[in-house]
């Protein structure tokens, strides 16, 4: 990597120390790089691998273009960046105007960390918000592997850490929906609410960001979080295991330091926890005996959503990646009467796809030429209510992050209800296997909210944001 050109082609991603660190001597620079970057990392992700990538970025870039997500927060950084960029553009600086413009993020760590990312991005509101490229530092890596990123680990040596550098340069940028995702439920009779025990939400749910006291969305006596997903959010079976693997690697962190040792437990809770095998009394995990579901499809009307009883884990998928990369949904044959109103899975029409799984039996049905899961619908919006029900908890994940959701036990509810939020601007690779709307000629779908929504008038700063930040807007 020491030769003329490998240093020349590095100084396409380089950003120079006066727009990075305040108060740095400013540089006269005459080269304007192609694709200036900012690297998150989170060195925990990928056992020993995290903290490796973070060496080879700062070796191969500015160090002070590169962050590990354990020390700085991602709203922080971008926050005194774009405040920085603003002020030179003000002075007429066209290197920072230029910056602003080519600027791209890398994000390695599992999906949870790329949807803190992409949390941050929304609630922040930037000026020309920058595309996001995720590298595979996970157990499931399904945003990378949706946008052709791969889901295997990646080297982390220079030559590999310059390839992956320039795949950046070259992508394309592709936009996909985001979703915003609202749980109300009753604050405990005892105990702190912050959280409110006994739940250790995600990143995702933003449980110290609380959805304001005016917000029409909040009733009396009731907490409302809020939070965003833009791959999958899950309930069910399925977010069980996730659970008891998240459980198992935070009491022995030592042991998950490998991809596959990683999988192979998880294949072996997905056992323990009867995902292979049901028996007689887990009829309270059927989906149907929990929640009372309804979806809203384009035309706004809300509407019953039925859902067989044998179903014990619902997906709500913005994109074809679960699971490791498989995908649940697959193809719909719209000659057939059952598939007539369902498309393609894209990304970027407004509308998400609801899959049911009866085991895992029925998930390794993917793996096969067209096998797909028990498609539901495609919405805009769904609702699930939780009376009191047979079971005291059920559990939810959204984008690999899991949580143990206490259920009513009484005569309270618990509501978890999603909705359309805009778009993010990913980086896909040419094997990207995400389908866009817009990349069909033929077929056009709507993908404006209806005006005729019950619920249109709740339009709030509040509900807007998914409460990863602060949102904050420049003068103009």
């Amino acid at each position: 990597m020491g030769d003329d050109n490998s240093i020349r082609t590095l100084k396409e991603f380089y950003i120079p120390d006066y727009i990075l660190v305040p108060g740095a001597k400013i540089d006269s620079v005459s080269h304007i790089p192609a694709c200036p970057v900012i690297v998150f990392i989170n060195g925990k992700s990928g056992g020993q691998l995290g903290g490796e990538l973070l060496v080879t970025y700062s070796s191969l870039l500015n160090k002070n273009q590169v962050f590990d997500l354990e020390l700085k927060a991602p709203d922080k950084v971008l926050h005194q960046l774009y405040a920085t960029l603003e002020k030179f553009k003000y002075r007429g600086d066209n290197f920072a105007a230029e910056i602003q413009k080519r600027l791209r993020i890398i994000v390695a760590g599992g999906d949870g960390t790329a949807s803190w990312l992409l949390g941050v991005i929304s609630d922040l509101e930037l000026p020309q918000p920058p595309p996001v490229a995720t590298v595979p530092l996970g157990t499931g890596n399904n945003l990378p592997f949706a946008f052709g990123w791969g889901k295997k680990n990646p080297a982390t040596d220079r030559p590999s850490v310059a390839s992956f550098l320039n795949q950046v340069k070259d992508a394309k940028e592709m936009k996909i929906d985001s979703w915003h995702i609202v749980m109300r439920m009753r604050a405990p009779k005892e105990g702190s609410c912050d959280p409110i025990a006994p739940l250790e939400l995600p990143h995702a749910m933003h449980a110290f960001n609380r959805v304001s006291s005016t917000d029409k969305l909040n009733l009396e006596g009731y907490h409302t979080y809020r939070g965003g997903f833009w791959n999958y959010f899950s309930m069910g079976m399925d977010a069980q295991v996730s659970y008891a693997f998240h459980s198992e690697r935070k009491l022995h962190p030592e042991k998950f330091k490998n991809q596959l040792y990683n999988q192979r437990t998880y294949l072996k809770l997905g056992c323990k926890q009867g995902w292979f095998c049901a028996s007689l009394f887990q009829h309270s995990r059927n989906i149907a005996q929990l929640t009372k579901v309804k979806i809203m499809k384009k035309q706004g009307q809300w509407e019953d959503l039925h859902i067989p009883h044998s179903i014990r884990s619902i997906v709500c998928l913005n994109l074809p990646s679960f699971s490791g990369g498989l995908n649940p949904w697959g193809k719909p044959n719209r000659k057939k009467s059952i598939y007539r109103d369902l498309t393609l899975p894209f990304v970027d029409d407004g509308l998400f796809e609801v899959v049911g799984f009866r085991d895992a039996w029925h998930g390794l049905a993917l793996i096969a030429p067209n096998g797909h899961g028990t498609r539901l619908a495609q919405a805009s919006r769904i609702r699930f209510k939780f009376h009191k029900a047979t079971a005291d908890c059920t559990f939810m994940r959204i984008d690999g992050e899991p949580w143990k959701q206490p259920l009513p036990l009484d005569d309270d509810k618990v509501v978890v209800e999603i909705s359309h939020h805009g778009q993010v601007s990913m980086l896909a690779t040419p094997s990207c296997r995400s389908k866009s709307v817009h990349d069909l000629s033929s077929h056009t779908v709507d993908s404006e909210e209806d005006s005729s929504d019950e619920e249109s008038s709740e339009n709030s700063e509040e509900r807007r944001k998914f409460g990863a930040a602060d949102t904050f807007k420049y003068n103009d």
